[in-house]
């Protein structure tokens, strides 16, 4: 669904991104993982086609995102921000039809097909029950499910969340990504997900992207790219990588270096 090719960001005088290529399929989780810095929120905002190339190219269905309005952008990606502010006194109903924005004429208001939409992407994401409540009043995880409801209320096929589980507990961190994954797997939707944690995305994703520096170190299964050979010098430290008691995939250990 999304390609990227030969992609290149500059933000000012900095190059953030430099020739980097692949590509997210429908019914797939792709997990974005590597340093602080690595240009992995960068990414996120070319692949929505927020960011001009400096080179290379960012499609969807062979169509040139950044060239697109704004409204055909967002009919083709949804975007779950790593850092929102919604209006507090908003209720998460409201919210979550925002997302139904991209479809509508100037000055027009949601209609019943879009209020329907609005409630079963509420249903889909366990936030209908709380579709009268301000925002304001919402935990972080219920937050983080109402903004993960308003995306797909875009009824968009390719989700893009940076990092949707910082700051939440386990349970909802769990919660989130058991979902997203009924959405890639069951709904058939393509879900790109920046992860900090390696074990997290070694668990729930079908594939990982490991960035450092700006460069695309290594794409594949989560065997191929969660080695200590890889991890260890993109991220600067030891880290031993030995196989999961239980499910077998990859479990990453950062080894701490003492005095």
């Amino acid at each position: 669904m999304l390609q990227i090719e030969h992609l290149t960001i500059q933000l000012g005088s900095r190059l953030v991104l430099s020739d980097i290529s692949l590509e997210l399929r429908g019914g797939e989780i792709l997990a974005l993982i590597g340093p602080n810095g690595a240009g992995k929120s960068t990414l996120v905002r070319a692949a929505a086609g927020e960011l001009r190339p400096r080179a290379g190219h960012v499609r969807v269905g062979g169509v040139e995102m950044h060239a697109l309005p704004i409204e055909q952008r967002a009919r083709r990606v949804a975007v779950v921000p790593q850092a929102v502010h919604l209006p507090e006194l908003f209720t998460a109903f409201e919210v979550v039809l925002m997302g139904r924005t991209p479809y509508l004429g100037w000055l027009a208001r949601e209609g019943p097909a879009d209020q329907t939409l609005a409630r079963h992407a509420m249903q889909r994401t366990g936030t209908l029950e709380l579709a009268a409540r301000c925002v304001g009043e919402l935990s972080g995880g219920e937050r983080q499910r109402v903004l993960i409801a308003r995306a797909l209320a875009q009824s968009a096929p390719i989700l893009l969340l940076d990092e949707p589980t910082t700051h939440l507990d386990l349970k909802y961190q769990l919660s989130i990504l058991d979902l997203l994954r009924d959405l890639a797997h069951g709904d058939g939707l393509a879900v790109l997900l920046v992860l900090h944690d390696l074990n997290l995305a070694a668990q729930y994703a079908d594939r990982v992207a490991l960035l450092s520096q700006g460069r695309l170190e290594a794409i594949g299964s989560v065997q191929q790219v969660l080695t200590s050979e890889r991890l260890s010098p993109a991220y600067g430290l030891p880290i031993q990588v030995l196989p999961h008691p239980l499910h077998g995939r990859p479990f990453a250990i950062a080894l701490l270096r003492h005095a």
